[in-house]
């Protein structure tokens, strides 16, 4: 409380990290009268100590690299890096001192038995001094580098009881808005009918306070069945139109009232608007003397982005049968009404209405997917395979004396998604027997597969669980297991996605019933049944996979059959001189060059044949898990086409959602379906 002290030492590193340290200057002063606070004399000793830097750094010559501050003074340190608080004067000259010279990053906490200022602010012998650290400083600066030794966010101690710290004054400005009862309220309400007629029981409430010759029951707070008249139904319709009115077209209200004339700006200007007798805002128009009602001449006033007006216009689509725009405008011109932006008010009503999307609303359609990789390879013919099962036909297996006895056929199509090549074999029953047998000899004539593609609907499964045989489905997994072959299943209901193999099982069917129509009356047996689908195997294979060219050059057409038998329609001729053996080589160039000949104008022609989506170019927007559609049902009318839920949803490889999971409840049952959302109506979105 005597004195305040400041000392300064330079410091000096070499080049091979010795550190030196020095005394540089020291100053002490006594405190000034009256005393000062502890706090204070701390500040004031931290002014002195910046003001002996300020010296040293002009009296020597050498630039000094680095200036550090150090004091034991928390209160002081919490001074100097205040950014929030104010300070009376006296603290604050002295800090803006500070300041001015310093930053507070320099500034740091040293412990009072290191902090050699205390032995200028305090008695100490002069025999002692040498054994103090006056001349030599703490220890800690003898480190070649520069460490400091507390790294704490300063901050001031207590500022609400510190008496160097002005107090902190606040005002606080509240807003009070008068709430207004406005047409907010009403979208609660889901429908006009139900608006309509709870604010004729306000009203009726409201007359049976305001009235005394009212009737017994008809007291007080009650719902009153009876008293729900015409009279009061319109007085309800008119005042929520009124309100409607007043905060839309306030402005407009007021010139009308005060005759002024429009703004051009405003929606209004063309309509000519007027208040009528019931104090609604009318259409002035021209047709005043045509003769007609009021409601046709000056029709009501309405905003077409009210959620009023929506209630009406839904109102009104419901009277006209949810029939489109031009029945449901009609209705509301006829009823007195005049929407200002009507059409597209209408149009997004009918839009969102879920009955309307019931009865003629389309089906969900996707950005067309890339083909699968199976469609894209260079492999062996039939490597990857798709297959469907077509059918079926009668035909006579035996005469018996009553006449003959007759059984059905059915065929099974594998078709190579490569080289979109067709096998077809005729198939006795619908069994897994019978799918196996026809898988064996398609796997004996053409190789094994590595991986099957079908559809769950019409393939062997789907008809397997359809006919409800006893035959089980794992003799079909153990057999391909054995074949080391894959199969892979379509969703149900999605037979856009085998369209490879759809197609040409209706191409297979146009050419067997030419057959079948060229024979006659002819008895169709087994074998003649084999020989025409043989034929009609014949024929698809020999199908041109891109339009026939008409260039010289390129005489050979590119069809499955090329690649199948190795041979084309014209046969090169073979010269007499050539022996056997240059004939057999001359034979495996030749088959050599018909296949290299395939499959290269199959890269160069026909793969990019299938870069060019014929459908579905845009991406719409997903479905989503919680969304309610409408599943198709081909068994019943759309009218009575089940609502369900999506439960879950199943992303392809590129992220857009093309198939779900659907839950639907039916006479009390709960089934859920995996379908394409081809075959769902979207109804509702789960964030309503």
């Amino acid at each position: 409380m005597k004195a305040i002290c400041a000392v300064s030492y330079l410091k000096v590193t070499t080049g091979d990290g010795k550190t030196e340290v020095g005394f540089a200057l020291g100053k002490a002063r006594l405190a000034p009268q009256p005393e000062l606070t502890v706090p204070r004399l701390e500040l004031c000793a931290a002014v002195m100590a910046v003001e002996m830097a300020e010296v040293i750094c002009e009296e020597i010559d050498h630039p000094i690299d680095k200036t550090s501050f150090y004091t034991d003074s928390k209160v002081v340190l919490g001074y100097i890096h205040n950014q929030s608080r104010r300070f009376y004067v006296y603290v604050n000259n002295r800090v803006c001192r500070i300041r001015e010279s310093t930053t507070p990053e320099q500034w740091h906490f040293v412990t009072t038995d290191q902090n050699p200022a205390d032995h200028g602010s305090r008695s100490v012998p002069a025999a002692e001094l040498e054994h103090t650290t006056w001349f030599t400083g703490p220890a800690f600066l003898q480190c070649p580098s520069y460490i400091r030794l507390e790294q704490t966010d300063y901050k001031l101690l207590d500022p609400d009881n510190d008496t160097e710290v002005r107090p902190e004054v606040k005002t606080l400005c509240t807003n009070i808005t008068k709430e207004v009862l406005g047409s907010g309220r009403w979208e609660r309400f889901s429908t006009w009918r139900s608006l309509r007629k709870t604010m004729s029981n306000l009203i009726h409430i409201a007359q049976c306070f305001s009235q005394s010759n009212v009737e017994p029951n008809c007291k007080g707070w009650h719902i009153c069945k009876t008293a729900i008249t015409p009279e009061l139904l319109d007085q309800a319709e008119t005042m929520i139109i009124k309100n409607v009115q007043f905060e839309t077209y306030a402005d407009e209200i007021k010139r009308i009232s005060e005759k002024q004339n429009l703004p051009k700006n405003s929606p209004l200007v063309k309509l000519n608007p007027v208040i009528g007798s019931d104090n609604l805002l009318r259409i002035g128009g021209r047709i005043n003397r045509a003769g007609l009602g009021v409601k046709d001449t000056n029709p009501v006033i309405l905003p077409g982005s009210h959620y009023i007006t929506t209630l009406l216009v839904r109102h009104h689509h419901e009277k006209v049968s949810h029939q489109g725009r031009h029945f449901t405008e009609g209705a509301v011109r006829e009823s007195g009404l005049w929407i200002v932006g009507g059409k597209g008010c209408i149009s997004r009503v009918i839009s969102k209405c879920v009955t309307c999307k019931k009865l003629r609303g389309k089906f969900e359609e996707q950005l067309m997917s890339d083909l699968p990789v199976d469609r894209l390879q260079v492999e062996p013919p039939f490597s990857y395979v798709g297959m469907d099962m077509f059918g079926p036909w009668e035909v006579t297996t035996r005469r018996t004396r009553g006449g003959q006895a007759n059984r059905k056929r059915w065929a099974i199509l594998f078709t190579c998604l490569c080289t979109r090549a067709v096998h077809i074999e005729v198939v006795e029953e619908m069994s897994s027997s019978s799918f196996i047998n026809a898988l064996r000899r398609f796997f004996a004539l053409r190789g094994p597969a590595k991986q099957l593609r079908s559809d769950c609907g019409t393939n062997f499964i789907g008809a397997h669980k359809e006919m409800a045989t006893n035959a089980p489905e794992d003799k079909v997994q153990h057999f391909l297991q054995d074949q080391k072959c894959s199969w892979v299943f379509n969703p149900p209901h999605s037979s856009h996605m085998g369209g490879v193999w759809e197609r040409m099982i209706g191409l297979a069917r146009r050419i067997l019933d030419n057959m079948l129509l060229q024979t006659g009356h002819v008895q169709l047996t087994h074998e003649i049944l084999t020989t025409f689908l043989a034929e009609v195997t014949a024929i698809l294979n020999a199908r041109p996979l891109l339009p026939v060219s008409s260039d010289p050059e390129h005489p050979h057409i590119l069809s499955p059959a090329m690649l199948l038998t190795q041979k084309t329609g014209v046969v090169p001729t073979i010269c007499d001189d050539v022996g056997p053996k240059e004939m057999l080589r001359s034979h495996w160039k030749r088959v050599q060059f018909l296949a290299d000949t395939f499959w290269s104008r199959w890269r160069k022609e026909y793969l990019h044949s299938l870069q060019i989506r014929q459908k579905w170019h845009h991406k719409n927007i997903d479905i989503k898990q919680g969304d309610v559609v409408l599943l198709k049902d081909k068994q019943t009318r759309r009218n009575e086409w089940p609502m369900g839920v999506i439960v879950k949803t199943v992303a392809s490889e590129d992220g857009i959602i093309r198939k779900a999971e659907v839950r639907v409840a039916s006479k009390g049952n709960v089934k859920t379906y995996y379908r394409p959302i081809s075959e769902m109506v979207f109804l509702l979105s789960s964030d309503v």
